[in-house]
């Protein structure tokens, strides 16, 4: 990503003569991504970018050009993020709350959106095109388990990793935008590397369009959902795979756990239909059950995680009042 960010940086007298508009809006993208990191949630994301601009905007004609624009809207964009995670618990997802549940035991308690990490679709945080070792480390920057480890460092760590880490910053420049000493930018970055390590799940494979043994496994898991083969679903999954539904806090681990809970609590799904998407650099479905009256209504945005041929993590967001709009998904699907 440090070739990109040199290229843009490159690029900033181009802009120049351009209204502040589209000279603006050229990072609304990245800044996305950036926010999101920090904030476990896109629509917090968008806001702080939103605000981000409009303090731009304000503070323009004060700024006459003494660093690079990039750098200046990074600054106020860490400062937004900041000031919102000010005084207030991290998001999470429901394994870094507590332990598995098993179908006998589980329990649909609920918690408020704001405590968990939302999913984004990749088009707000993801280039549309580019070197693909790149767009790779852009998708693998924004995974659910990812963004979910960052969310256990402090506030100002959070912004040293993900500004040294993930956008390729040099300590210096860092240490500008947050107005500290290169020693400091250092000492904060081993700290979060780690805690980061420590609390860090395996590695997940990010969306491959061109892979054709990713794009087979989807294939098959589609059929397997959509036709409500439990046993041939059951079959993709790895033995320690985990299925979360936020805003439940119950989550389980292992494809025979998932198997029970599916021909059991969660056997409503049966008749669903799936429409593809993207979320966190991963593949992702649109889930609709047979309505009442016909057709098909929305009831979870699933984001897949897969690793080594096999998924390990079933992730169903069941705020589709909010999501599918996001996502540009349907409203609902006729019959």
């Amino acid at each position: 990503m440090a070739d990109l960010m040199l290229a843009a940086d490159e690029d900033t007298a181009d802009l120049a003569d351009q209204p502040l508009e589209l000279q603006l809006e050229r990072y609304r993208r990245e800044l996305t991504g950036y926010c999101y990191r920090m904030l476990g949630s896109s629509f917090e994301a968008e806001d702080a970018v939103q605000e981000t601009m409009i303090r731009a905007w304000r503070g323009y004609q004060g700024f006459e050009g003494r660093a690079a624009l990039r750098s200046w809207l990074y600054r106020i964009a860490t400062n937004v993020c900041l000031d919102s995670l000010n005084g207030r618990n991290n998001r999470a997802r429901p394994m870094d709350l507590a332990g598995p549940s098993t179908v006998a035991t589980a329990s649909l308690a609920q918690l408020p959106e704001v405590a968990w990490i939302s999913p984004v679709p990749d088009g707000r945080v993801v280039a549309e095109s580019g070197d693909p070792a790149e767009l790779a480390a852009q998708r693998d920057s924004v995974r659910l388990a990812f963004v979910s480890a960052l969310q256990r460092l402090a506030p100002r760590q959070r912004a040293v990793l993900i500004l040294r880490e993930v956008l390729g910053w040099r300590a210096n420049e860092v240490a500008e935008l947050l107005g500290t000493t290169v020693a400091s930018v250092n000492s904060a970055l081993q700290r979060a590397r780690s805690t980061l390590a420590s609390h860090q799940s395996a590695a997940t494979d990010p969306l491959r369009p061109l892979d054709r043994e990713q794009t087979a496994l989807l294939a098959r898991y589609v059929a397997a959902f959509e036709g409500y083969d439990m046993d041939a679903l059951a079959a993709l999954l790895h033995e320690d795979a985990t299925l979360s539904m936020p805003p439940y806090e119950l989550w389980l681990r292992g494809h025979a756990d998932i198997r029970e809970w599916m021909l059991g609590p969660g056997s409503g799904c049966r008749g669903s239909r799936l429409v593809p998407t993207t979320a966190n650099g991963t593949p992702a479905f649109g889930q609709y059950r047979p309505g009442p009256g016909g057709g098909y209504e929305p009831w979870a945005l699933q984001v897949i995680e897969i690793s080594a041929g096999r998924i390990v993590g079933l992730n169903s967001f069941l705020d589709t009042d909010t999501l599918f709009p996001l996502f540009g998904l349907p409203a609902r699907l006729d019959a």
